[in-house]
């Protein structure tokens, strides 16, 4: 069971959301009920888990989906640049606002607006979202002109937002009208049936852009795959697969074309514990070498930054 979705921006139809486990069923029910409602929404899970994918769906089965899709990142953009993102700003604002810019409340329309990792705002820009979640009205940054929105606002987090409002870093305010209505997404160790489709739907779309045709996975590894936790969920999934096609030389992967923190969970009942330091050097060792040390690809591969990798590397005497 699954949702198909519409063609992504290079027209490749995007990945739909798999749902062959009774707890991502129930996530994908809820997402058609809230789709057909304008209500602000909140997505919570884990990283990883998919709820970007699932704001994106939930734009797309309801009344919205001809209108725009508009995503700001809140956790990587600096706490100005999210306020200018998010209201825009007239000319000479502030230091480099040379001209007047629309800011994604104006853009979106009649469309959604996803904010990603919301707990990362600012008290003061919460304060200022808070406003525009109550009255639907905002300014640009150094303007006087009261804009209306009709967007839709998706506001999605990993963070225990309870925790941040009793710690002083989130507003009390804000969190419960957030909150009124929450969408879970369960991590994929919780949903153990959708790890397998996942995996084909992954391996299907890697191979396309690996350029490899007719590869799978071989029986060893579809039995690996259930066996492990998944603690990255859906993204580390698909990395370890990536990683997979560029060690694999055959057209059936082998246990020993994955990373070995997934080999170890398959065979942990039968050979020696080993450190997760182990594990780890290991792993990045296997990856380097396999893409003949590109920083990038190897970090793209294992999903970590390319600094973090570089660190590591250092760590473990891997130059």
């Amino acid at each position: 069971m699954s949702e198909p979705l519409a063609v992504n921006t290079r027209g490749e139809p995007r990945m739909a959301w798999t749902a062959e486990d009774p707890a991502s069923k129930a996530v994908l029910e809820l997402a058609r009920k809230v789709a057909e409602t304008s209500t602000t929404l909140l997505i919570t899970g884990e990283s990883g888990t998919g709820k970007d994918h699932l704001a994106r769906l939930i734009h797309e089965l309801g009344p919205r989906r001809d209108a725009p899709f508009l995503k700001i990142d809140c956790a990587s953009l600096p706490q100005e640049l999210v306020e200018s993102e998010l209201f825009g700003h007239e000319r000479g604002a502030f230091t480099g606002a040379v001209e007047r810019k629309l800011g994604r409340l104006e853009m979106a329309g009649a469309g959604t607006i996803v904010l990603d990792e919301i707990a990362a705002l600012s008290l003061a820009t919460q304060a200022k979202l808070l406003r525009v979640l109550e009255e639907r009205q905002f300014e640009r940054l150094g303007g006087t002109e009261t804009i209306t929105i009709t967007a839709r606002l998706i506001a999605l987090t990993n963070s225990d937002l309870a925790r941040l409002v009793s710690d002083g870093q989130f507003r009390e305010d804000l969190f419960f009208r957030l909150s009124v209505l929450t969408v879970p997404v369960p991590t994929l160790r919780a949903r153990p049936l959708d790890i397998l489709p996942l995996a084909n739907a992954l391996l299907e779309r890697g191979a396309r852009v690996h350029g490899r045709k007719n590869v799978a996975f071989s029986e060893p590894v579809t039995k690996m795959l259930t066996k492990y936790s998944w603690p990255g969920n859906v993204r580390e999934l698909r990395n370890a697969i990536e990683r997979a096609l560029v060690f694999s030389g055959g057209a059936s992967l082998i246990p020993e074309d994955f990373p070995e923190s997934v080999r170890a969970a398959d065979s942990i009942s039968g050979g020696p514990l080993r450190s997760l330091d182990d594990l780890e050097r290991d792993a990045i060792r296997a990856t380097l070498e396999a893409t003949r040390y590109k920083i990038g690809k190897s970090a793209q591969i294992l999903g970590i930054s390319r600094k973090t990798l570089l660190d590591k590397r250092k760590k473990y005497g891997l130059n």
